[in-house]
């Protein structure tokens, strides 16, 4: 009886392994799996991850993040409910766009709150296939602050999914002229395409928890790409708020940023 109680205690304890390796798990094989969870909704344990504290952000350069934006020179502010609009134009298959969308999260988890937010990966057959992510499409945004606005133009299996508004397609076509993305257009104020870091070097063969774990740990490549990534972006959306909050935007790397970018 007490051998039949072990042996039954081992095999759950397998069950609970193997699921959590499914999740968990790093590698080329562990990626594949990944998209079973494409469209799941974030844990609110990843999600608590992603709110890097201060101390952390602040022990971070520009050293890992390229700064990519470009001032739009446009007398015309973007508002949204009389808050400046932060407009993000991506696609699920996008790699580039799995990489940006970590720091932009990051970035936005600091002026305010997600709801609806869910896990994706990128197209299996794309460079750096199958990286973890999250997608926007159904994701809500709340902040006291900012407005936020994201279009996800196709899946990750390159289905159309939503169309941008006749002035979101404006400002794309007369900033984005090569029509790439990510496209991130911080109130009219600067302009970015691209991402800020390589997603094969920072998420691809890892998943959405071993990369928030690492965000916390100042010296990995996770931590340095997307955290110093995230910086550079609220640098960004600060300059486009007038610098308020100032519980962020009196943060010393956004000073630091600020100076750098000779703002």
């Amino acid at each position: 009886m007490k051998k039949n109680i072990i042996y039954a205690a081992i095999v759950v304890l397998a069950i609970i392994a193997f699921s959590l390796a499914m999740f968990y798990g790093t590698g080329y094989a562990a990626a594949r799996t990944l998209a079973s969870y494409d469209n799941k909704p974030v844990p609110l344990s990843l999600l608590r991850m992603l709110n890097v504290p201060d101390n952390l952000s602040n022990a971070i350069d520009m050293s890992g993040a390229q700064s990519l934006f470009i001032k739009t020179n446009n007398a015309t502010p973007l508002a949204q409910g009389g808050k400046p609009e932060i407009l993000y134009i991506g696609a699920e298959y996008c790699p580039y766009c799995a990489a940006e969308r970590w720091a932009l999260v990051v970035a936005l988890l600091r002026f305010g709150n997600f709801t609806g937010l869910r896990l994706m990966t990128s197209s299996a057959s794309d460079y750096s296939p199958s990286s973890p992510t999250f997608t926007f499409a159904d994701a809500n945004y709340t902040s006291s602050y900012i407005s936020f606005v994201s279009v996800e133009t196709e899946t990750n299996n390159g289905t159309a999914l939503q169309q941008p508004t006749q002035q979101e397609d404006h400002l794309f076509d007369m900033y984005d002229t090569g029509g790439s993305v990510p496209f991130l257009l911080m109130a009219n104020n600067t302009y970015q395409v691209g991402a800020n870091y390589d997603p094969y070097d920072v998420i691809y063969g890892k998943n959405w928890s071993a990369i928030a774990s690492d965000l916390h740990n100042s010296s990995t490549i996770q931590a340095q790409t997307i955290i110093g990534s995230a910086n550079l972006l609220t640098e960004q959306i600060c300059a486009a708020d007038n610098y308020t909050p100032k519980s962020v935007c009196d943060q010393p790397y956004v000073s630091r940023i600020h100076k750098i970018l000779g703002k």
